[in-house]
Order: structure tokens, then sequence, then C-alpha cells
């Protein structure tokens, strides 16, 4: 089990950790490797938040070239590094993807869109009708073409989270403060970071803060004095009984990708579906922001379940066991906040992944403890520059 210090931890680490969902729990475990000594701060448990309400998604199919799918294959080779040396508990799946068009206008959308990713490193195939499936049996007829992409993964949030902070804690680096909440962010006179305030422990001394709040980034970084306009963007996922493995691969059409990429507040549902190695069909994904009211939209299931159901029709008779909301930490440009923040020297932003946090989560690590020892960075940090939206207000 993990160390949980419930009284008389160090007050003075290298740097704190605001949150212990996946992305807070890899900057634990690249900063603790790296020689630091971290403290992670949540005031629930670990992954109770975003991270917990998650599919485990590790996708490059849905992602245009871009700064986004730099870090997302960045962190594809850094999650194959980390399976073999995680426990085979964190269900870590290469199962890949395979997105389906159900139409010829479709079909020419998503080639173009493949074409352009395989020009950025992605491996997309294209499937040609009749050869659908070849990949995944159950599929429904009449689709038009789809793509295969063999590097969408899957891994299992939660407890990737607690083996990485776990990992952590082998170091002998790590102190872990669950059930305590950052109630302030805490500056010196020359206007930096010297720690956090928190509801247990008072004052907790660090020369680096990390704002790895997920949903709630934007209200961490108020406590600092500073704007970081992270939104939540609310999901349902439908769970079915436990199944033979009807649906192989990540499965989701086409129109999944401009969902992801819009920034409507309005209800957006395009059906991803997925085995597990439980058993359990996960179905997602819905988008809207509402908030953080988590009552049951039962017109956000309906169309899941309708949309899985054209794409597997052997799943209308199946049962959903269950459902779960999650909140996706929602940045207006949909690329996380990342790295130093100028405004307030020894803070550091890793939030506003939006849904694909799980699987950014290494490279984010990474990045951020290479930034803190000097290290080298595997890409350019300029396009998550957490200031960068204030920027754009003075061009305004």
């Amino acid at each position: 089990m993990l160390t949980r210090h419930s009284s008389g931890p160090p007050r003075t680490s290298d740097l704190i950790i605001v949150g212990a969902g996946v992305v807070g729990a890899a900057c634990a475990y690249y900063a603790a490797r790296a020689g630091l000594h971290v403290t992670v701060v949540d005031r629930g448990p670990v992954a109770g938040g975003t991270t917990g309400a998650g599919e485990g998604n590790l996708l490059v199919s849905d992602k245009a070239p871009g700064p986004e799918l730099e870090l997302a294959l960045n962190s594809a080779q850094l999650w194959r590094d980390l399976a073999t040396e995680l426990p085979a508990r964190i269900e870590y799946e290469t199962k890949g993807g395979v997105v389906v068009a159900s139409t010829e206008p479709e079909l020419t959308a998503l080639r173009r869109f493949a074409a352009e990713q395989r020009r950025a490193g992605v491996e997309a195939t294209e499937v040609p009708a009749d050869r659908l499936t070849d990949l995944e049996p159950h599929l429904a007829p009449g689709l038009a073409g789809g793509v295969h992409y063999p590097q969408d993964a899957q891994v299992q949030p939660a407890l990737a989270a607690a083996h990485l902070l776990r990992a952590a804690d082998d170091t002998g680096h790590l102190t872990l403060r669950l059930g305590e909440e950052v109630t302030a962010v805490l500056t010196g006179r020359p206007g930096e970071v010297r720690g956090v305030r928190t509801t247990r422990h008072g004052e907790v001394h660090a020369p680096h803060v990390l704002n790895a709040a997920g949903t709630w980034g934007g209200q961490l970084a108020r406590l600092a004095g500073l704007e970081l306009p992270v939104h939540p963007r609310r999901g349902f996922v439908l769970v079915t009984e436990p199944l033979p493995r009807v649906v192989r691969h990540k499965v989701y059409s086409a129109e999944y990708v401009s969902d992801v990429a819009s920034g409507s507040a309005g209800l957006q549902t395009s059906a991803v579906v997925e085995g597990t190695p439980a058993g359990p069909v996960l179905i997602g994904a819905s988008r809207e922001r509402v908030g953080f009211d988590r009552t049951l939209s039962v017109e956000a299931l309906r169309r899941l379940a309708g949309q899985a159901v054209r794409l597997f029709p052997a799943l209308a008779r199946v049962r959903a066991i269950r459902t779960y909301a999650g909140f996706r930490p929602y940045l207006p440009d949909h690329l996380p906040a990342i790295g130093p923040d100028p405004r307030l020297p020894g803070l550091l932003h890793a939030c506003g992944h939006e849904g694909a946090g799980i699987g950014l989560a290494p490279a984010t690590g990474a990045l951020i403890a290479a930034m803190l020892t000097g290290g080298e960075l595997a890409l350019d940090p300029a396009p998550f520059a957490p200031d960068r939206f204030e920027h754009e207000e003075s061009v305004r």
C-alpha cells in the first residue's frame, strides 16, 4: 500500500502536487524518479475525480496533427514503457481503434483526416466496408468503411493512478496526503510560491506548487490569485453486463472527432464502444457544459444506447447494469495547460486535458519533471503555456 502520512510528515518538499488523479500521479512518478521530494495533496481519495469516471482511453486516432497529437504520440510510447514497469493490474491493452463511417461523404472526410495523421506519425490503415467484420465480427452491416488505428490502447485509469503513486512512493521521495483540501496557495514577499495551506496540517512548504486539480484547476488557480479558464464538461458512460468479447477494439463513429473538437455547450453524443478484460462493454461518450450538475440525463443515455446498437446490433439484447458521470476539464482551445505560470513564479499547471487526460498523463508528467530539473524536453511546451489565454485577451 501507499504510505499515508497522517501526522508528522516533512513540512517541506521540493514540489507540492494538488490532485491525485492520473495526471497528478504521473507528475509525481516522474518527479520522484528524478530525485525530487514530492508531496501530493488531494481532498478525496486517489482517482476520486475525473480519473475515476474515465474509460481509460489512450487515443491517437481522434487527434488532428498539431501539439496535442505530438503529446499523445509521446505519451503512447511512455505508456508502453510504463506497462513493463507497473503491475498487470492496470489492464494496459493495445487493443487498437476502429473508426467507422456510415456514408461515403463521411468516409471521404475520414480518409483525408487519416492521411494527415499519417504524415504526423500516426499508424492508420483504411479498411474497406467488406473487411470491417474481419476486425469486428459483430459490427452492423452497411457501413461505408473505416480506418484501423493500431496505436490506440486502453488502461484501467484508477488502478493506473494508484500504481503510479505507489511506484513514486517506492523511491522514498513521496508524501501522500488524502482527504486534505488545499485552502490557499502561499506566497512570499518577492511574490513567489512558498507552499499551500491545507485543512488538516496548516502550512506545507515547497518552492514549487503544481496545479493538477483537473476539472477544479480553475478554482485552484483562483486560490493563487490567477485566472485559468478551466470549465467542467459533463459526460456519461453506460456499462453493460459482463459479456464474451463482443467488441474487440475501441470502436467509434467518425463524428466523434468533431464532437471532441467542438466548443458547443449543448449535449453532444457519439458512441464509443469497447470491451474490457473483465467482460462489461463500456459505452460513451457524451459531452455537455452544465457546470458541476450530476443529474442523470436520460436523453444522453438514450442517445448513447441507440448509437451503440446501431454500431453493434447484438447489444440491443444486452442489459446495461449501471451508468456513471464525470467532468472533463475543458479549456477553450482544447489544449491542456502544462508548465510554469510566469504570472506567479513557482506555480506550475498540469490540467485542462479534457477527455484525454489519461492518455496524455505520462507525457505531461515527464514534461513537468524535465522543466523542474533542467532535463531535456521531449517536445515544445509553448502551445501549452498556462498564461496563453491572458495573451489572447490583451490582443482583443
